[in-house]
């Protein structure tokens, strides 16, 4: 898989948005990390320094009632990015092409906000 992002980057974004999130009453998961070095099944870990060879990155993020929003982004440029807002609007969300640390930001800020209807940038 080509390296198109800094998953450590992108972890420090996470880090960073986690503060604002949670001021806005929004409950924010452990990162978790994958190693592309791992042997099948690859496991989930929450410690950064067990993983040498990271391909992946994700993060949890709930807030009232039902809502929730799981993104995982990949060091190849894209994310799952999969949401429940209410028992009527639940899905994925595109997330393709990711350029950069930055870009990811904006792009999590705007889930945030599709999702949680608050601001979904950082402190």
């Amino acid at each position: 898989m080509d390296r198109m992002l800094d998953l450590d980057e992108v972890a420090a974004v996470l880090a960073d948005q986690a503060v604002g999130w949670s001021e806005a009453g929004l409950e924010v998961g452990r990162v978790t990390w994958r190693d592309g070095r791992a042997p099948w099944p690859q496991p989930l870990e929450t410690d950064r320094a067990r993983v040498h060879d990271p391909d992946s990155v994700g993060v949890a993020v709930s807030g009232p009632g039902e809502a929730e929003l799981s993104v995982v982004v990949f060091r190849g440029g894209w994310a799952d990015v999969d949401f429940i807002a209410d028992l009527d609007d639940a899905g994925s969300l595109p997330a393709s092409d990711i350029a950069s640390a930055s870009d990811f930001e904006a792009r999590m800020s705007h889930w945030v906000a599709r999702v949680f209807g608050v601001p979904g940038g950082t402190r």
